[in-house]
């Protein structure tokens, strides 16, 4: 079986059959796993699940996964960009979200629930079968000069199962954890992750404002800096520290958005005790300085009557 394409796509299939069990592994995606044919029984971090003909699995980016098949068992799987989806859900939900990053927030609380099995049923799932069919067989072919008609497929796919999602408006516990974050630049490959790279991750998200250097990080799971630099880049697209700049702006965007607190006292919170590296990483990352993206966000959401005056003249 042919796996991912070499060249970047944000939406790819395959099918796959298997008959002994499968170890557990973690992808930087999201999985929309479709059972065909056969049973098995599911082994990860939410603990056991048995699925079957009319089950999908959803799993988001990072989630541990393996299967025991009960004889054999036959998917069908869409592997999902996290961008390509944070941009759907943006436009899904633009009356209510103004930015990207504010996407992001809402994402993770409405689909709290990082790993999911969907009773969708054989009578609904069966209808889907060609199309899946389709979307694999554009897949294999590169996809991208038929990009359109291999969204539309997704698209068809998704308007049926999308009513089993459970959703939920607050977080209900630690281990509700729907690990949603870009990663730029466009490098990733749908391919499990070295366990390497998902400790040195959720190192740095445990505490971002922590003063981490690469040889820190590097020790704690026993490799070289070079290592570890390689292992993570090929895994986000980013080194260690430079993905943990993102996280530090992501918190700061959070927090310009929902505190009254100053850039300078925002910035320490994060991690940066230099206000103008915070405002440089800032400017680089959303295209604003942090003054600039909180007076836009605050104008956005002022009340229609008010807005109609247009935005505010530049002091």
């Amino acid at each position: 079986m042919r796996g991912p394409p070499d060249a970047f796509q944000a939406l790819v299939a395959r099918h796959r059959s298997f008959d002994r069990p499968v170890g557990p592994a973690a992808f930087d995606c999201v999985q929309v796993i479709v059972v065909r044919d056969g049973s098995a029984i599911l082994k990860g971090e939410a603990g056991q699940e048995p699925v079957t003909v009319g089950d999908v699995l959803l799993l988001g980016p990072n989630i541990l996964c393996g299967a025991e098949p009960e004889g054999h068992v036959t998917v069908t799987t869409i592997y999902l960009d996290l961008d390509y989806l944070l941009d759907q859900v943006f436009w899904q939900h633009s009356h209510i979200l103004r930015d990207r990053l504010d996407a992001q927030d809402f994402a993770e609380t409405l689909y709290a629930e990082a790993a999911q099995v969907l009773r969708v049923g054989e009578q609904r799932v069966g209808p889907l079968l060609p199309v899946l069919d389709e979307l694999v067989a554009l897949s294999l072919n590169g996809g991208l000069h038929r990009f359109h008609r291999m969204q539309s497929l997704w698209f068809a796919i998704v308007d049926q199962i999308a009513p089993f999602i459970y959703v939920t408006c607050t977080r209900q516990s630690p281990s509700q954890r729907a690990h949603i974050r870009p990663t730029h630049p466009r490098v990733r490959r749908f391919t499990p992750m070295r366990s390497e790279a998902r400790t040195t991750l959720d190192r740095l998200r445990s505490d971002i404002a922590a003063p981490w250097t690469l040889d820190t990080l590097a020790d704690a799971v026993h490799l070289s800096s070079k290592q570890l630099g390689r292992v993570f880049s090929e895994t986000f697209g980013k080194t260690p520290l430079a993905y943990l700049t993102m996280l530090r702006v992501e918190k700061m965007a959070a927090l310009l958005r929902e505190s009254d607190q100053t850039v300078e006292t925002i910035a320490r919170r994060v991690g940066w005790q230099n206000r103008g590296r915070a405002s440089e990483a800032f400017r680089e990352y959303t295209g604003l300085t942090p003054s600039e993206y909180r007076t836009s966000y605050k104008w956005s959401i002022m009340p229609t009557a008010d807005a109609s005056a247009g935005p505010p003249s530049a002091s």
